[in-house]
């Protein structure tokens, strides 16, 4: 799937806000760490990409209660869900001046409904596109891969299902996204307030 920018202002995947926070210490220390070891750009994408899938446990996944919500927290704490981690690994990227946004999916959930899935594009220098990456966190039946040459995501999308691509890359979190995070204060409200999709 070809993601499409929702904005044509190119600036608005480098802003920081409130959640894409890449201007905070904790992310600009993180940011650092994984610059030392990559001699350029995709390099330090993968990197980034590596550290948020592998180190930040999805929190569904470890069990912990916590719920978090700026990119500086899920550095901070090791913890979010995909949409969280996914505001890390935007933030990651911002800080270096790699262009990225917020993708989302809706996927089949075990109770016959959907739910909303989050992960990220980016646009490497020299690629002239952007590309979605999954930093989701991987686990047995799940294989996400940072690839610019095709995808390789947690959940690829099962039409049979009745699950969809949004093809958005959003600048900055969507409203549904922003009040499930924030207006859970643990792991099992936030499962009862996931999206089940995009209006």
């Amino acid at each position: 799937m070809e993601p499409v920018p929702e904005t044509a202002d190119p600036s608005a995947y480098l802003r920081a806000d409130d959640v894409i926070d890449h201007g905070h210490p904790q992310v600009l220390r993180t940011a650092a760490l994984l610059r030392a070891g990559a001699p350029g750009p995709y390099e330090y994408a993968e990197a980034a990409y590596t550290y948020v899938r592998d180190e930040v446990p999805h929190t569904f996944d470890s069990g912990d209660d916590r719920v978090s919500l700026r990119a500086s927290e899920v550095l901070a704490t090791r913890n979010g869900i995909c949409y969280a981690k996914s505001h890390a690994l935007v933030a990651l990227l911002r800080a270096e001046g790699i262009p990225a946004g917020l993708c989302y999916q809706r996927l089949a959930d075990d109770g016959g409904g959907t739910v909303l899935h989050g992960l990220i594009a980016l646009l490497l220098p020299g690629t002239g596109r952007w590309a979605r990456q999954d930093p989701r966190g991987n686990k047995p039946g799940v294989d996400a891969r940072f690839r610019l040459d095709r995808e390789q995501l947690a959940f690829p999308v099962r039409r049979a299902y009745d699950e969809l691509d949004y093809p958005a890359v959003y600048a900055a979190p969507p409203a549904p996204v922003l009040a499930a995070l924030r207006g859970a204060g643990s792991r099992t409200e936030l499962a009862a307030r996931l999206p089940t999709g995009l209006p």
